[in-house]
């Protein structure tokens, strides 16, 4: 693994979330504050993953691997282990679905976005066929995952997320929550200094 401080960082969010989402934007905050260099992409994901991973493909063509990072929170963290194993950049995961195939199945039809009540988008059945089509197998360097996982996460089994990243240095934190609404005090700088960014 190279030790080459990210130049380019890009964060997904998870499902019905945004770049409005608190982590997306202390994130933001810090890299921009403290890391000016860095160039920093967090994309509105489109509901269906063949489109967002088309999206942050088509986004990161040009990015240099060895010096660029991902960092995905819950589906994001799905995403983002796609995007790390087909770039082999680093990656950072937290509380990321596993198998989200399975646990979004439960969720086609009509949803409202988290930040903003008043957007709704439809997730087609079709979706959980691209989540499949999606799913690597096991990690090429999980040296190079990060995983940030919550034993009180009311979401997703923290012990699935542990178990699904053999090799990868896990955090596994006693309570909190999905969101990981201590992210800032407890994991922000923790997060950075896997990354490391210029």
């Amino acid at each position: 693994m190279t030790s080459a401080p990210i130049t380019h960082l890009l964060y997904l969010h998870g499902f019905r979330s945004s770049p409005q989402s608190t982590k997306a934007r202390l994130m933001a905050q810090h890299v921009a504050r403290e890391h000016a260099g860095v160039a920093w992409w967090c994309p509105q994901l489109p509901p269906s993953p063949k489109a967002a991973i088309e999206l942050v493909t088509a986004g990161i063509a040009g990015w240099p691997r060895m010096s660029m990072g991902v960092v995905g929170s819950s589906l994001g963290g799905f995403y983002a282990t796609h995007i790390a194993e087909a770039t082999g950049c680093r990656a950072v995961l937290l509380n990321p679905a596993v198998h989200p195939a399975r646990d979004l199945a439960r969720h086609i039809g009509d949803q409202v976005a988290w930040h903003d009540p008043t957007e709704h988008f439809y997730f087609r059945p079709e979706y959980i066929d691209e989540l499949t089509a999606l799913e690597v197998g096991p990690l090429t360097h999980p040296e190079r995952v990060f995983a940030v996982i919550a034993k009180g996460d009311e979401v997703l089994d923290w012990r699935e997320m542990a178990a699904r990243y053999p090799g990868s240095r896990l955090k596994i934190v006693e309570g909190e929550d999905h969101a990981l609404s201590d992210f800032e005090r407890s994991h922000l700088d923790e997060v950075l200094a896997f990354l490391n960014p210029a």
